[in-house]
Formats: structure tokens, C-alpha cells, sequence
């Protein structure tokens, strides 16, 4: 296989290559649509708490593509003395701060709509004069939040579903999930605003405290993924619902060898890449230095992702590592 592209001591295949500059055209993409969004919701927000919460979520979702593109100028450079292991943790890092500041500005949020609603707030909406005529603003906030919903459900949110995959990136996952659910902060907003227009006032104070709710889940679900990743935790697929496949490929393989009794293995995710430990008891004293270093071999070519690889001959293996058994 020939190298398309560095990415810190790996050599991208040609599809992951194409899926990262994919991904970060979209994200590019991204912060373009948001941006016109963020601009045209300013023009309607009016007094409408839900939409005012659910401007601000605009807001908030360009932090995590500013977080992988600038995650992604770091993951390129290759290992140092000074970090031995790369820099792949920096996607782990971008994806925790997104995390804490959804989670700390959703916090806010409901704060504000609890309180809101606890005062007994009536928010009102005015009219405007459009080409001579005089339109309820409720009507162009309905309209502007039902077409801007477009953008992250059906175009930019699908396709960063697809990439992330193929990358092991959980950032741009989680990117693409909280787009795919942008229609709740969206219906939330049109219903809030229909409220409002239809003297249901508590209405709008309940569908901003909805999309801060919404907020909030989706900082503190990205805050847990992320800290349990940078902790070191048994690397999981791309969406954190299962051990990742290849711990048991690795397992297998390494058992294949003749001189091999058992074997365990201890995989971290370094964010889209692993540092993969494989710990094997030998069926002889002496073990070649060309077996282990033809295992290791053997191991690095399984998946792109295998970033670092140790073989260890031990007598014994480590209660911690990964056997290939149910979890007790």
C-alpha cells in the first residue's frame, strides 16, 4: 500500500484519507451554514425566550467543528521526544472543552427559563412591514427556523455520520449526532412562538427550558465520553457502545502463532488512533526476537489505527487485560 498521507506515525489508507479531508470540508461547510443561520435567526429572535435559546444553541454548535479542525493541525504531526505518543489526545481535548461549555451555557439557559417561568414572564410579539404590508413576526420566525433545520438534518448531519465511522472519531460523531437532532430545538422554538401568538405564554418559557435540557444532555454526554477516553477507559467503537472489534482480531491473531501458550491485550484510544499492549505467555523458555517482532508486524497491519504496538513475554498475564471473556 502506498502512503497517501501522514497522519503522526500512521499512514492513512486512501479511503481515510479521503474521509478526513471530506470531514473537514464539511465542517468548513458547516461554519459557513451556521453562520448565515446564526445571522438571519438575529434578524427574528424578538422577545421569544425559545428563540433566543435556541440562537444561542446555534452559537454553540460551531464549537465542535472549530475543535476538530484545530484538533486536526496537531493529530498530523508526527511523535517527538517530547510527546512520544503524538498528539492524537488533542481531538479528546477539543471534544472535552466543546463539552464543558455546552454543558455550562445549557446549565444557564435553564436557569434563565426557570426563572422565567417562575415570575410568570408574558413575552410579547410585534408585527412588521414587509413590501407595505403588516405581518405578524411570529410568522417569519416559524418560517426561518422550519428552513434552516435543512441544513444540519438532511445535509451536513448525514454526511458527517458517514465519515465519522470510517475515521474512529467520536468528535466529529458526536457533531454529527447533535446535528441530526437539531429538529427538536427547532420544533421547540416554532412551538414556543405559536404559543406566544396564541396567548399560551408559559409555552415559550417550557420550549426554552426543552432546548436547554437538550443543550445540557448533549454537554454532558460529550464531557463523559471524552474524560473517560482521556482516563484511559478500554477503547470502544466510534460511538462508545461497545469494546472495539479489534481488541479481539488482535487477540486472535497473537494466539495463532505456534509459540504462543496465551495472550491478553490492553487497547487505549489516543483519539481515532490505539496504543495497543499485547501481553503473551510463550510455550518455551526463549522466545526469537524476529517472532516477536514478526507479530508485531503482523499486528500493525490489522487496522490502520494500530498507532503503537508492544509485544511483552510475560509468564503471567495482567489481571486488567483484555482476555477476549464476558465481563464479569
Amino acid at each position: 500500500m502506498s502512503v497517501v498521507h501522514q497522519f503522526g506515525r500512521t499512514d492513512l489508507p486512501r479511503t481515510q484519507h479521503r474521509a478526513l479531508r471530506s470531514a473537514a470540508r464539511w465542517e468548513v461547510f458547516t461554519i459557513c451554514y451556521t453562520a448565515v443561520t446564526i445571522t438571519v435567526v438575529a434578524f427574528v429572535v424578538g422577545n421569544s425566550q425559545a428563540m433566543r435559546t435556541a440562537w444561542i444553541e446555534d452559537m454553540l454548535s460551531l464549537l465542535p467543528q472549530f475543535a476538530f479542525l484545530i484538533a486536526l493541525i496537531f493529530v498530523r504531526r508526527s511523535p517527538t521526544k517530547r510527546h512520544p505518543y503524538g498528539m492524537h489526545r488533542a481531538m479528546g481535548v477539543g471534544h472535552l472543552v466543546a463539552g464543558v461549555a455546552l454543558l455550562a451555557v445549557g446549565a444557564n439557559l435553564a436557569v434563565e427559563a426557570v426563572s422565567g417561568l417562575i415570575a410568570g414572564d408574558h413575552p410579547t410579539i410585534g408585527t412588521v412591514q414587509i413590501f407595505g404590508h403588516t405581518i405578524w413576526l411570529g410568522w417569519l420566525m416559524v418560517s426561518v427556523m422550519a428552513v434552516i433545520v435543512i441544513g444540519p438534518v438532511f445535509i451536513y448531519g448525514p454526511a458527517k455520520s458517514k465519515i465519522a465511522p470510517v475515521l474512529h472519531n467520536k468528535l466529529l460523531y458526536a457533531d454529527a449526532d447533535m446535528a441530526k437532532a437539531d429538529w427538536q430545538t427547532n420544533a421547540a422554538s416554532i412551538v414556543g412562538v405559536l404559543g406566544i401568538g396564541l396567548g399560551v405564554w408559559w409555552l415559550d418559557g417550557v420550549a426554552a427550558l426543552f432546548i436547554s435540557l437538550g443543550i445540557i444532555w448533549d454537554g454532558f454526554r460529550n464531557t463523559k465520553g471524552a474524560v473517560l477516553d482521556l482516563m484511559d477507559q478500554r477503547a470502544k467503537t466510534y460511538d462508545d457502545k461497545a469494546p472495539h472489534p479489534l481488541a479481539q482480531e488482535v487477540l486472535e491473531l497473537t494466539r495463532s502463532r505456534p509459540w504462543v501458550q496465551d495472550a491478553g491485550v490492553r487497547m487505549r484510544d489516543q483519539g481515532q488512533v490505539f496504543h495497543i499492549e499485547a501481553f503473551v505467555i510463550p510455550r518455551r523458555a526463549k522466545v526469537a526476537v524476529s517472532e516477536l517482532n514478526e507479530l508485531s508486524r503482523a499486528i500493525t497491519a490489522l487496522d490502520w489505527k494500530v498507532q503503537d504496538i508492544v509485544v511483552a513475554p510475560v509468564s503471567r498475564l495482567p489481571e486488567e487485560v483484555d482476555t477476549g471473556e464476558a465481563d464479569g
